[in-house]
């Protein structure tokens, strides 16, 4: 961090979906209020990059203040919050920088062409990375130092391979080569051999085989017929290993994919749950024009009701652009065995958070074009994959304490 850093007051919005990048428009602030202006030439390419709150159309737009510190959800998304927040800010106050005067465009600078999906911001102050090699051990080892208050060698290092991804867990993102057995940074352009992942480390809260349930939830998840990225639960010197997944933003070909979340989408913020699947499957439907995605959100909000993923607010709900600008639902991401605020479910069922039913979820089948029928067996086939935990959490390490607490709640 550059000591004599200057806070900026605009800032250039692109695409990236391949090597050539796509002018979007300017970010600027004043007064600490944000405002933002399509390029006039991207108004003709009719790429809506969010139809909802940031509609195509010419001339200077302004957002609500006190939401996302008043950024376009479009852009807020690109920002890390939790465990990315903490790094650039600890950053910050070593180089004598007070984060609170850091803008929302000084922390989009430093994201800049190394976040998730295809946005870049200009100017870029995204930290770099000197060496490609990467033991997972030393960053789980460091990452425990930050999250204890402690310094650690390897600040830069691990702000740069957060990028802006989400959550309070430790991330980073990583590139993995074919077998498993060597790992690399994942900034990219990543080496042909590699395939870009994203690897998590304990926070504090977490049990010690956190890793290995998530890795348990991936796998049933799978069996429950939920579209998901390849997962695997790399070894680690000490504990239960460290539960990895291949990124869905970034393509085989080198190309990337505009994500928007639910929460940037909507403008819901992820602190205050208020949505219900209803909202999800009406604006999944309204976004891609397919009922087949629509249905692919039923079916994710049947897993995360029976198998107790109460944390499922508007952060872990994605939707992939392609360069066309044609839109569907991101694989799934982000589940496992969760209380939610006050033990409710983050996003309701049919009004329903503090105990989400199969009746409330059969109401719901019907938003989605879903007869009684096939909806039954959508949820027979998730509690079918639910039935496989004990065997798989045998298998991963699970410990036997958190193996009965979780069936507890499941089976």
């Amino acid at each position: 961090m550059n000591k004599d850093y200057k806070s900026i007051n605009s800032l250039n919005v692109a695409l990236g979906f391949g090597a050539q990048k796509i002018p979007v428009g300017k970010l600027a602030t004043k007064n600490r209020q944000v405002y933002f202006e399509y390029d006039a030439g991207f108004l003709q390419k009719n790429l809506e990059i969010s139809p909802f709150k940031l509609p195509l159309q010419s001339g200077v737009q302004t957002f609500e203040p006190q939401l996302f510190e008043g950024l376009p959800g479009v852009f807020n998304d690109s920002l890390p919050d939790g465990w990315g927040r903490l790094l650039l800010d600890r950053a910050l106050r070593a180089s004598g920088i007070m984060p609170d005067t850091f803008v929302p465009l000084d922390r989009l600078a430093h994201v800049g062409r190394h976040g998730m999906g295809a946005l870049i911001y200009e100017t870029d102050y995204s930290a770099a990375i000197s060496d490609p090699q990467i033991d997972l051990d030393v960053l789980s080892e460091q990452s425990q130092h930050i999250l204890a208050g402690e310094s650690s060698d390897l600040l830069d290092e691990l702000l740069a391979l957060n990028g802006s991804s989400a959550g309070a867990r430790p991330k980073a993102m990583i590139a993995v080569n074919n077998d498993k057995t060597h790992i690399i940074h994942g900034i990219v352009p990543i080496d042909a051999d590699y395939a870009p992942w994203l690897v998590k480390f304990a926070n504090s809260a977490d049990s010690p085989d956190a890793g290995a349930i998530e890795f348990v939830y991936s796998q049933m998840a799978r069996l429950a017929g939920l579209e998901i990225m390849e997962t695997y639960l790399f070894p680690a010197k000490r504990g239960f290993g460290y539960f990895a997944t291949q990124r869905f933003d970034l393509l085989p070909d080198g190309k990337r994919l505009h994500m928007h979340t639910a929460c940037g989408l909507l403008h819901s913020d992820f602190r205050v749950p208020a949505l219900d699947y209803q909202d999800l499957i009406k604006a999944t439907m309204m976004l891609t024009r397919d009922i087949r995605e629509a249905q692919k959100m039923y079916r994710l909000a049947v897993f995360n009701v029976l198998s107790y993923n109460r944390d499922d607010h508007s952060k872990n709900f994605s939707f992939l652009m392609d360069e066309t600008g044609q839109w569907r639902l991101s694989p799934a991401y982000d589940l496992t065995f969760s209380s939610g605020p006050g033990g409710e479910q983050s996003t309701m069922v049919m009004g329903e958070g503090k105990n989400p039913s199969i009746e409330h979820l059969l109401k719901l089948a019907a938003l989605a074009d879903l007869p009684e029928q096939e909806a039954n067996e959508i949820i027979e086939q998730v509690r079918n994959a639910l039935n496989q935990w004990h065997t798989l959490a045998k298998q991963a390490g699970v410990t036997p304490q958190m193996q009965e607490s979780i069936a507890e709640k499941i089976t």
